[in-house]
């Protein structure tokens, strides 16, 4: 009786997990489309072998080089634009300093002078247009790193969808092998019962 018990259980759950399996695959498959498509609208293209070449930091040209000069369709693509290129870029330009310090100064310096002054200062200007840069990058990176993230979901999705269908199958052929009760087993234990 038992091992009936069991290879029926085995037998839903190989069910169950073949159809999770499945849609756990189509989910995945639908996040890297619905990324790469909403990544083709926005037209943008990885940077050249000299834009590549010209980053200070050895890590990011290397983490750009697979990449070169292709259309932006993917979220490691993304991500490495982000990471590795946007990010380098304001790195370079503010010395270091993150769009929160440079607007800190940018405040604490419009606090002090006047409106005439703001209009004619040179390094209250160039700390305007850098702080718009800054927030510029951050919200590029922000969305791209947005479609890494919904990519790398996907990617998750479609591994666990295998891994639960490998699973399945198993169980499958294990409730429908070994522990199938066979129709003889089924009969004697039918007749064993009628007797009681």
């Amino acid at each position: 009786m038992q091992k009936t018990v069991y290879g029926v259980l085995a037998r839903v759950f190989s069910v169950v997990l073949i159809i999770v399996g499945i849609a756990a695959i189509f989910g995945g498959n639908f996040a890297h489309g619905y990324v790469t498509d909403q990544l083709k609208q926005e037209n943008l293209t990885m940077p050249s072998e000299d834009g590549v070449n010209a980053l200070e930091d050895q890590a990011s040209q290397d983490k750009l080089r697979p990449y070169i000069d292709e259309p932006m369709t993917t979220g490691p693509q993304a991500e490495a634009f982000a990471n590795n290129y946007i990010w380098e870029h304001m790195m370079a330009s503010s010395d270091g300093k993150g769009y929160q310090e440079v607007s800190g100064e940018y405040n604490a310096m419009a606090a002090e002078l006047s409106d005439e002054e703001k209009a004619t200062n040179e390094e209250f200007q160039a700390l305007d247009s850098l702080r718009d840069s800054l927030f510029m990058g951050d919200t590029l990176r922000g969305m791209l790193l947005n479609a890494y993230g919904w990519w790398l979901l996907g990617t998750i999705a479609m591994y666990v969808g295998i891994g639960a269908i490998v699973v399945g199958v198993i169980l499958g052929g294990v409730g429908f092998g070994p522990l199938r009760a066979k129709k003889t087993e089924a009969a004697a234990a039918g007749a064993s019962t009628s007797k009681e």
